[in-house]
């Protein structure tokens, strides 16, 4: 009796690793017939494509600047509260009455202290941009 007990748990150890190994050679044929030459060729194009455009954008300086200017903490504060507010003014305008328009609407608009912020922020954005365009023309850039 002490032979058979032994036998079997190995006996079925050795059918559960037959069955897995049948598993993974089905799991290898699926693999190879989905790997028809139709796909294999846009995988390469989409692969040649996505490294083309990884070369193109790694030699694009401006491009460069900006990341490494987007990796300041105060630059992903300021990305952070820029998204928020898309997001809060898309709800407000989605539940919003529409806008009656004409001279009146735009004063009572003006009066907004968020209008003005907000008026402020693109003024300053603007001032800094042309100064900065100015200054890379003079020189040579």
């Amino acid at each position: 009796m002490t032979t058979e007990t032994q036998t079997t748990p190995s006996v079925a150890g050795e059918a559960t690793d037959l069955s897995q190994l049948a598993e993974l050679s089905t799991l290898i044929a699926a693999a190879r017939d989905a790997l028809s030459d139709d796909i294999v060729t846009r995988l390469a194009s989409a692969f040649s494509e996505g490294i083309t455009l990884l070369d193109r954008l790694t030699r694009n300086d401006g491009l460069v600047h900006l990341l490494q200017e987007l990796d300041r903490p105060e630059n992903q504060r300021f990305l952070i509260c820029l998204s928020n507010a898309f997001t809060q003014a898309s709800r407000d305008l989605a539940t919003a009455a529409p806008a009656d328009g004409g001279i009146a609407g735009m004063l009572k608009l003006v009066r907004e202290p968020g209008t003005q912020e907000g008026l402020r922020l693109l003024s300053l954005v603007g001032a800094r941009l042309s100064d900065n365009m100015r200054e890379m023309h003079r020189r040579g850039g």
